[in-house]
């Protein structure tokens, strides 16, 4: 992520981050400074791995800590009440035909940072849904994937 670039959030997505970052400053913090100061009273630090490991769990925390505060800083919400769904925009839920397989298929489209492929959120930047901005309802679009090119159709477009 680079100094300038926006993260583009929706609200759920801005709440989820900000609640991983509570989490981590004010539960998780507490728990592995406990940990520290009992792999500290075993003795030898220089082959103690409760401390070691302890230290490199703190180390990955605060990496997480400062990434979480960055995006937050940077966090650009989607506002779902200035959405249309007369065309896909970031925020916006579509359900599509996989033409190929007659099979459909339901994504939500959201910034990166919180595209979850399990809860089926998808990223605008990844390739269906660079295809996906700005289609209409009754829109073919064709994706090339490893597997080849797939086409789908958008059945309909919703607000998430």
């Amino acid at each position: 992520m680079s100094n300038e670039e926006e993260v583009i959030l929706t609200k759920e997505g801005l709440q989820k981050l900000q609640d991983e970052l509570d989490d981590l400053k004010y539960v998780k913090r507490k728990e592995l400074a406990a940990r520290i100061k009992l792999a500290i009273s075993y003795g030898d630090l220089k082959e103690n791995s409760e401390y070691h490991s302890a230290k490199d769990d703190q180390a990955f925390m605060e990496t997480r800590i400062i990434i979480l505060e960055r995006m937050l800083n940077k966090a650009k919400v989607v506002d779902a009440d200035q959405l249309s769904i007369s065309k896909v925009q970031i925020g916006c839920k579509v359900i599509l035909n996989d033409i190929e397989f007659a099979e459909k298929l339901e994504y939500q489209i959201v910034g990166s940072a919180e595209a979850d492929v399990n809860e089926n959120k998808i990223s605008y930047e990844s390739p269906l849904g660079k295809e996906l901005i700005g289609k209409s309802v009754g829109d073919i679009i064709s994706v090339d994937a490893p597997v080849g090119i797939i086409k789908y159709e958008l059945l309909e477009i919703k607000l998430a």
